[in-house]
């Protein structure tokens, strides 16, 4: 089923999600199932489960070609529960970021250029893995919304900061 995608300003996007406790119970498979399901509607790189209002360290990603990010490279798709995302360097790439919850905006955010992450699927086998580029960047992001983080909150310059109509006249590049 695709849900409704919470917007910045709902205060349930600042809110620090609860781990999950139960793995390989219908009720988070349903919920997994809904997560990709959204995510594909709206051609998003990741989505998570406070987005749609659900206050679970749950998050899915997955990027093949995507219309929203036609330059980047794939990323497995992915279910990760309770994630630990740690650097793997202190190096630091700029990166445009948009965000499902923050429609019709872009903006320059600095991350990590490359990131050990881990956690669970949702039968609650262990996920351990390296990431670089732009898939370390899709962790990232996704992971702020179980902290209670959107992109706009990791800028630090707000020149760089804009809907996407104004910054990319006539370009190909989605809205959100």
């Amino acid at each position: 089923m695709i849900r409704d995608i919470l917007k910045m300003g709902d205060p349930r996007l600042l809110r620090i999600a609860q781990p999950v406790e139960h793995f390989d119970t219908p009720a988070l498979h349903a919920l997994v199932a809904d997560m990709f399901e959204t995510m594909k509607a709206v051609s998003g790189a990741g989505l998570a489960a406070p987005q749609i209002g659900v206050d679970l360290q749950v998050v899915v990603f997955g990027v093949g070609h995507n219309e929203r990010y036609p330059d980047a490279p794939p990323v497995p798709e992915t279910v990760l529960i309770n994630p630990i995302v740690a650097p793997v360097t202190q190096d630091m790439e700029e990166g445009l970021e948009g965000c499902l919850s923050v429609p019709g905006l872009r903006g320059v955010v600095g991350r990590f250029s490359m990131v050990h992450y881990k956690g669970f699927d949702q039968y609650g086998k262990p996920i351990d893995r390296i990431a670089e580029g732009f898939h370390a960047r899709v962790v990232q992001h996704e992971c702020d919304h179980l902290i209670g983080k959107l992109y706009p909150m990791r800028m630090t310059d707000l020149s760089k900061f804009g809907f996407v109509d104004a910054m990319f006249p006539g370009s190909t590049v989605e809205a959100d």
